[in-house]
């Protein structure tokens, strides 16, 4: 990677490496392991110093700071994250807008929600390898969880950077690879996970009108009460579920009507 690089805290026009033997408890700045994920990410960077500052997690300025000849922003990435989700979203909102021609507001809010949460941008992380180059602080970790706070903001500070040093067309294209590749299967997720929330898209596209749920019955066999709720359009049933709770037995109701609307395969 090229670009002019400004060491933060020093005067010197070359800086000297910082004063510590590896390994550490925490990471520094490492251009070959940088440089191996702009490849991946297709991206090939002027200002450096902007991807290393979207790795820069804010536990690792603890650690940075007091080393002399640390080649790296001494901020953390949560400008470039803060700036990211807000191209991520616009470049999301505009991709469904396009693709979506029929779909109102409300639709196109819950989809641009779905395609953009947390565990996507996880999971796009993940196969950047993003998990392998953050810079974390002593006893920071990466975890496994779907929804690790880190991967999912590192992923936003990548798209604000790229937005910076190479305009929105680049983080156009960087976005829209995994969108285009990836939103039919997020949306079939979605339906898995919301069956609730994908049966009323499905009805107000095609009725224009929102489902009915009606609980038919309420059993409390041995003080283990269970809720029977059947959905409905226009009077027509739809589907029918059973559950410890209204709300599980509605998300039951709602997935067999979408199996039966040949949306998802049948539970």
């Amino acid at each position: 990677m090229g670009g002019h690089e400004q060491c933060a805290g020093q005067t010197s026009a070359s800086p000297r490496p910082a004063r510590i033997r590896k390994p550490t408890p925490y990471r520094l700045p490492d251009p070959g392991l940088e440089l191996q994920l702009a490849d991946r990410m297709g991206v090939a960077f002027a200002n450096s110093l902007l991807l290393r500052q979207a790795l820069t997690h804010r536990s690792v300025l603890h650690d940075w700071l007091p080393l002399e000849g640390v080649l790296a922003i001494l901020q953390s990435n949560e400008r470039l994250e803060f700036l990211g989700d807000a191209i991520l979203g616009a470049i999301t909102a505009e991709y469904l807008y396009n693709r979506d021609g029929d779909a109102d507001e409300g639709q196109l809010t819950r989809r641009r929600v779905a395609a953009v949460r947390a565990e996507t941008l996880v999971r796009w992380s993940r196969e950047l390898g993003v998990h392998e180059c953050l810079y974390l602080g002593t006893g920071e970790h990466v975890s496994q969880g779907a929804r690790d706070r880190m991967l999912a903001g590192a992923f936003e500070a990548l798209v604000g950077a790229i937005h910076l040093d190479q305009g929105r067309d680049a983080a156009d294209r960087f976005v829209l690879g995994f969108l285009e590749r990836d939103l039919d299967e997020i949306f079939r997720q979605e339906s898995v996970a919301n069956p609730k929330g994908r049966l009323q898209e499905v009805v107000q596209e095609q009725d224009h009108i929102e489902p009915e749920y009606e609980t038919i019955a309420t059993e409390d066999p041995d003080h283990a009460r269970e809720f029977t709720v059947v959905v409905k359009v226009r009077d027509a049933l739809l589907g029918e579920g059973q559950g410890r709770s209204k709300r599980v037995a509605e998300q039951e109701a709602a997935r067999a009507a979408l199996a039966q609307l040949g949306v998802v395969d049948s539970p």
